[in-house]
């Protein structure tokens, strides 16, 4: 009997309802949903809540309905805690942590969660790992493309000095995400058009992908798996002039990797995130379909929804490209199962049963 393939979604979100948001979290304008769920906010801040499966019980009533057997729960972008005072940066992450344990924990055939930290307060950043891992159980980082520092300084986040961070990630076999987010706060543009959505967000992923590739990081770390969110889909179109930078400028990366060897590196993948299967084809081509996973950015209008409009549903991406020949449709179910497995859980075997184990169950 041939085993189904299981539909695993490696890029997904989740709100807390608004009650199970501790009250300090409002009163310091840091995060909260309002009573009637209809908008996010935060201080000077708010953003409509644009479906209802962005709440666990309707999110679960969503997945059936598309047939998605398991979906990876990133962190909220809002609780990166960039800027926040450090006690109020750490009790917010740790909410999102435990938040996200707490659905692991209680829905482990349906939910993979994600931690997040923050990197501008290493140590800390390090003690928090420890615990997620530890005592909570998670196995997937998530980390923004980049962080304020203790001084107010922007960094990307494969900043040399956050190798402890990727040390400890190295050590316990961690998936790694990589999200932008904030890109106003530090891109001395007007906030209009959704221009930080639409442009920045992409052009952050291409420079976290840019420095962890120059640091080399995906040989040097070989048990931390990274993954870049909407298909990194800036530095696809951008890797030929990277490779001409580095040759025609060698003095500008002594001591750096090259581009090229990074290229389909068994250890970087890339959601499906890039809305068209031209951006699609162009990421496959680049890094190979293996370093290629699902990813829906549910329930957020720029993810992959059911939408009339656009005549759009979950996984359409996927069909197209099979349709149009850009893939097969055993790359079309890898893609959906077998590289986001790779992705969680790389060459450890046991791990990879122990979660297909508790999908089934």
């Amino acid at each position: 009997m041939t085993k189904r393939k299981l539909r695993i979604n490696g890029h997904s979100h989740l709100l807390p309802y608004p009650e199970e948001i501790p009250q300090f979290m409002q009163d310091k304008g840091i995060f909260w949903v309002d009573k009637d769920r209809k908008f996010m906010l935060q201080k000077d801040w708010n953003r409509p809540i644009t479906d209802s499966s962005f709440f666990l019980n309707e999110k679960l009533a969503w997945m059936e309905r598309f047939n998605i057997d398991h979906a990876v729960v990133l962190n909220l972008s809002q609780l990166y805690g960039n800027g926040l005072r450090v006690e109020e940066m750490k009790q917010a992450l740790r909410f999102q942590n435990d938040f996200n344990a707490k659905i692991q924990h209680n829905h482990p055939s349906k939910f993979t969660c994600g931690f997040v930290v923050h990197p501008g307060f290493v140590r800390g950043a390090c003690w928090e790992i420890e615990r997620c891992v530890e005592v909570l159980g998670l196995q997937l980082l998530c980390l923004p493309t980049h962080y304020m520092d203790t001084i107010g300084t922007w960094r990307c986040i494969f900043d040399e000095e956050n190798e402890p961070i990727f040390e400890l990630a190295n050590k316990y076999n961690l998936a790694v995400e990589i999200h932008p987010y904030d890109g106003e706060k530090f891109i001395k543009l007007e906030n209009t058009s959704w221009r930080f959505h639409l442009i920045w967000m992409l052009a952050q992923c291409a420079d976290a992908y840019h420095f962890l590739t120059l640091n080399g990081y995906q040989d040097k770390y070989p048990n931390m798996r990274t993954c870049f969110a909407h298909g990194g889909q800036l530095a696809q179109i951008n890797l030929g002039r990277r490779i001409q930078g580095f040759d025609g400028r060698p003095d500008l990366f002594e001591g750096k990797s090259h581009p090229r060897k990074a290229v389909g590196h068994k250890n970087i993948f890339f959601d499906t995130l890039v809305h068209d299967t031209g951006g699609l084809e162009l990421l496959i081509r680049n890094q190979g379909s293996k370093q290629v996973l699902m990813g829906l950015d549910d329930p957020y209008p720029l993810g992959e929804m059911e939408s009339e409009k656009q005549s759009s549903y979950p996984g359409k991406i996927i069909d197209l490209a099979i349709e149009r020949e850009i893939i097969t449709e055993t790359e079309g179910d890898a893609i959906w199962e077998d590289n986001v497995i790779q992705w969680l859980c790389g060459d450890d075997g046991a791990a990879k049963k122990k979660l297909v184990d508790r999908i089934l169950s």
